[in-house]
């Protein structure tokens, strides 16, 4: 068996160069640029009043001054400044050439054509040309484009850019024992849940995914659906990756040419863990029991997924106070679902007393795993210890 860094790096080693497309800004809510954009102009294009009030050349305050035009956003004050003078101006508008401040409008008096202005202060009151962004200047976020995003790159006169594309996710779950959310269960069948958490969880990266019929255990079903799932960037299976005579996942995608990275890992949940590359597609096959499928996912698929988009994809280990005594470890790294309180200077980590990988109801309510290396020692409560939120 091989470490969970290890495999974590075959498998991120199946992500391929980003695949890009062009898209409208509109579109580009959640998306990752794969190239920058460039600012078209410089913003703002010009000396902008931040404030109502008056345009004066500071050196004549606090008057009396003569106003001599209005200047509004989209309306400019073309004349010529001269001592003495002022201008009414309003918020965005351009400050006439000549004039070196805005006073706000409370604190000036005017009477008729005449003003005179209170103290005013050191504060200029007007955004300088291109103390935004200048013409020229290139953004490419590290992330997922946000709202603000958006708003600047639209500020930027910037109408296309160019993004990775969506990675596709096939995800097939397998098994007799299965049947559909809604249907009645048979004798010895369950309801197959662990399909749509992991299509969830991939497109919480991003990804678009599709949930596939269920397969049988039958190798004609699990060709027919191996075919439906070709032309995906991603192909996840749940199920058939143990030792065992039914489970013929990794039998029937060996024959269907995979090249298989690796085939189980040190770590628990989440043993029969199989990586590798089936024709175009990438593939991952995922342990049944429910809680090392989902494990598995927030390990591997979905850092993988971050890694076709060309994002980063760290480990965000922190640290925090254990709640309660632990046993030594095993030969198998392991994640412990946890309740996680949030205190200072560290949040405190109370792993479940029960680690069943089949108990779904714990892992809703747990907020994190609890990382334990392998042949980790005992633990006493208020030591320190490794988390993964949830």
């Amino acid at each position: 068996m091989i470490t969970v860094d290890e495999a974590r790096a075959l498998v991120l080693a199946l992500a391929g160069p980003v695949q890009t497309e062009e898209i409208a800004i509109e579109d580009g809510l959640g998306r990752v640029m794969a190239a920058p954009a460039t600012a078209r102009l410089t913003q703002p294009p010009f000396n902008a009043s931040a404030m109502d009030g008056y345009a004066v050349r500071s050196g004549d305050l606090p008057g009396p001054l003569t106003v001599i035009g209005t200047a509004a956003a989209g309306a400019p004050w073309t004349g010529s400044a001269a001592p003495g003078t002022a201008v009414r101006i309003f918020t965005g508008a351009p400050v006439p050439a000549g004039y070196d401040q805005v006073v706000i409008q409370e604190i000036v008096t005017r009477e008729g054509d005449q003003i005179t202005v209170a103290p005013a202060g050191n504060n200029l009151n007007i955004r300088l040309q291109g103390n935004d962004f200048a013409e020229g200047q290139a953004f490419q976020p590290q992330r997922r484009l946000r709202a603000s995003d958006l708003a600047l790159l639209a500020a930027m006169n910037v109408p296309r850019i160019t993004v990775a594309r969506r990675p596709t996710v096939a995800v097939m779950a397998g098994g007799d024992e299965l049947v559909r959310p809604g249907e009645t269960p048979g004798p010895g069948q369950i309801i197959c849940s662990n399909d749509i958490a992991i299509a969830a969880l991939a497109r919480e990266c991003g990804a678009d995914a599709r949930i596939l019929p269920i397969a049988r255990d039958t190798e004609e079903s699990l060709r027919d659906r191996f075919n439906a799932a070709s032309d995906a960037d991603l192909i996840v299976t749940i199920g058939g990756a143990s030792v065992g005579d039914h489970d013929l996942v990794g039998r029937v995608a060996s024959e269907l040419g995979m090249a298989r990275s690796f085939y189980r890992l040190a770590m628990r949940p989440g043993k029969p863990l199989m990586a590798g590359r089936l024709m175009t597609s990438a593939m991952l096959g995922l342990p049944g029991n429910p809680v090392s499928a989902i494990t598995c996912a927030k390990l591997f698929m979905q850092p993988l997924l971050l890694a076709m988009q060309g994002l980063p994809t760290p480990f965000h280990l922190e640290d925090a106070i254990l709640a309660r005594d632990l046993p030594p470890e095993g030969d198998r790294q392991h994640y412990l679902r946890a309740a996680l309180t949030e205190a200072a200077p560290l949040p405190r980590l109370d792993p479940f007393p029960d680690q069943d990988s089949a108990r779904l109801w714990l892992l809703a309510e747990a907020d994190a795993l609890l990382m334990r290396p392998a042949h980790d020692p005992a633990r006493k409560a208020g030591e320190t210890v490794k988390f993964i939120r949830l």
